[in-house]
């Protein structure tokens, strides 16, 4: 039983497949910028436009990489890279809990992108309003579950606020200072 955790490998190798779809992405859309910014002029909303289409690009990347590196060594298997100049500041301090907060805040960050274009191309006979209505909507859903989640988290550690809970870090057991020794002459 303990073995078939070792299934959802194929899983985290998908998704660094969908990483590797989102950089050929990025590249396309950064090659279209260029083009555009020095080709020609184009509107300040559509560089606008395509650079947070950029920025979304990356913060999915991010999102995949959280859930990849994280899951893997939450679920799975240690990667045993402690010490390594490589590793990832926030990787020592993941746990199941802690990794739904940070996801959720990468999707709260990702709609929060997708909401300013929306709202950017408002003026276009495209958009209704009731299309704004709802795409805001759920973009509240996922800040209210947000919440939910790190008062669930909050609520699991005892009640008391985790120090470094904003970086989603363990909280830390504390040595008293220690004072230092008096010589007697």
């Amino acid at each position: 039983m303990f073995l078939s955790r070792w299934i959802q490998v194929p899983l985290y190798l998908g998704l660094i497949v969908a990483q590797v779809v989102y950089v050929w992405r990025f590249l396309a859309e950064l090659v279209h910028l260029v083009h555009l910014g020095f080709g020609g002029h184009p509107p300040e909303t559509t560089v606008m436009l395509i650079v947070l289409g950029l920025v979304d690009v990356v913060m999915i990347s991010n999102l995949l990489i959280m859930v990849i590196i994280g899951g893997y060594e939450t679920f799975v298997s240690r990667l045993r890279i402690e010490g390594h100049p490589d590793q990832p500041q926030w990787l020592s301090h993941v746990n199941a809990n802690v990794l739904k907060v940070k996801l959720a805040m990468a999707i709260i960050g990702i709609s929060s992108i997708h909401l300013l274009q929306i709202f950017i191309n408002a003026a276009r006979p495209s958009i209704t309003d009731r299309e704004l209505i709802w795409k805001t909507l759920i973009h509240l859903t996922f800040v209210v579950s947000a919440l939910a989640l790190a008062l669930i988290d909050r609520i699991m550690a005892g009640g008391h606020p985790n120090e470094g809970a904003a970086n989603g870090e363990r909280p830390v057991d504390r040595q008293p200072e220690r004072q230092p020794e008096r010589v007697v002459a």
